[in-house]
């Protein structure tokens, strides 16, 4: 029996200035602190959606009443694992719900411009985020 596929997601969260918010935390094993798009593994009988919206709940408190799909890509060559990219707008800030491995996640918010360089400065650790945030900016992604 094939190991079931392992599915990921990843969200853009743009609130009505555009900003965007983005997480920090410490990784030693990867030289220190990163920047990431709130995201992560989809639990038994989500859908997609359901995935994206309680990571973005979990992660940095924040509901979103428009969705949109960025895309959905393999995460490598040699596994049928996907993360699916989403653009969160409408915000509704909320208490942040973390689960033990969250709680030193820092959320801040900047300029989708500043976001961008700092994706191609290499501060995010995960390439998911950095073509997140291509795909929501202006002129990276059409409907």
């Amino acid at each position: 029996m094939p190991a079931p596929t392992r599915v990921a997601f990843v969200t853009v969260a743009r609130d009505a200035t555009g900003a965007v918010a983005l997480l920090s935390a410490d990784f030693p094993k990867h030289g220190g602190a990163h920047l990431f798009l709130p995201g992560g593994r989809r639990e038994d009988g989500e859908s997609p959606e359901e995935c994206a919206r309680r990571e973005l709940r979990e992660e940095a408190g924040i509901t979103a009443a428009r969705w949109r799909a960025l895309g959905s890509y393999a995460i490598t060559l040699e596994s049928a694992a996907r993360v699916h990219l989403y653009e969160a707008r409408k915000l509704t800030p909320g208490p942040r719900e973390p689960t033990p491995s969250e709680t030193s996640f820092a959320l801040s918010w900047w300029p989708m411009s500043d976001a961008l360089t700092a994706a191609a400065a290499g501060r995010f650790l995960l390439p998911a985020g950095p073509l997140a945030l291509f795909l929501s900016s202006p002129g990276g992604h059409r409907e």
